[in-house]
């Protein structure tokens, strides 16, 4: 009789219906990162939004190829015009993330590499230096790699015949370091406007949900076409097909 009742119990279908949502639910935390956790939003829908600025960068090492872009995309995701103006462009010049990582791994591999030690001091010194020549790089490609051959001259202690080392591979270490400062900048943007309430939700699910939204989705779409204008921040306006480029007689 046990037996059949657990048979019974395993083929109940209202059993097998409640083990759907947690399934789901299970999925919807695993799928969540930190930062959506601490600010409200999914990363991963995020990136999918602004993937064609991404695939730019990617393409021309170079953050500052996308910046007119995602100025339009992130004003069309929800976030406050003036909000957007301030961030993006300061966290160009002050929130180099990728720039960040790439000069203290860059360190510790030069010093790796020749057998030069570092102490606890000089790791401090040289990691306080380059958090003050980092702000302000140049985000065009090489700009990081100006910055870093001119942080690690002046310090004196690291030989400088090991950025001809780096320098060899630095094409591809370009496109990543653009790419990290890009997705740094565009989710500081996002986090600063839903922590100053200058974030609209309801028009970033829209967009981040398209799968639910199909006619957001099909606007989204149209502007695959590379041809972003400032009209396309609200996305009540048509998106233009074209840009004319001579007079019509």
């Amino acid at each position: 009789m046990a037996r059949q009742g657990g048979m019974q119990g395993d083929g109940d279908p209202s059993c097998q219906a409640g083990s759907e949502p947690d399934q789901r639910a299970s999925g919807q935390r695993h799928g969540r990162d930190l930062t959506g956790t601490l600010a409200g939003f999914s990363l991963w829908r995020f990136l999918r939004y602004i993937k064609d600025e991404i695939l730019i960068v990617l393409g021309t090492a170079s953050s500052e190829s996308a910046l007119p872009r995602l100025l339009i995309k992130l004003e069309r995701l929800g976030c406050d015009k003036q909000t957007v103006g301030l961030v993006l462009p300061t966290g160009y010049a002050f929130n180099l993330d990728g720039t960040s990582l790439f000069m203290a791994m860059g360190v510790m591999f030069i010093s790796h590499a020749y057998g030069v030690p570092l102490s606890l001091d000089q790791q401090i010194g040289i990691l306080a230096l380059m958090l003050l020549t980092s702000k302000g790089a140049a985000t065009v490609s090489g700009g990081s790699f100006v910055v870093f051959a001119a942080t690690v001259t002046s310090t004196g202690i690291l030989p400088v015949e090991g950025l001809a080392v780096i320098f060899g591979v630095y094409r591809f270490l370009s496109m990543a370091i653009a790419t990290c400062n890009t997705i740094g900048n565009s989710v500081a943007t996002v986090v600063v406007a839903k922590w100053s309430r200058t974030f609209n939700h309801s028009i970033a699910e829209r967009h981040l949900y398209p799968e639910r939204y199909p006619e957001t989705a099909a606007a989204d779409a149209t502007l695959e076409d590379g041809n972003l204008l400032p009209e396309d921040t609200n996305e009540a306006n048509p998106h233009p097909t074209g840009i004319q480029l001579s007079k019509s007689s």
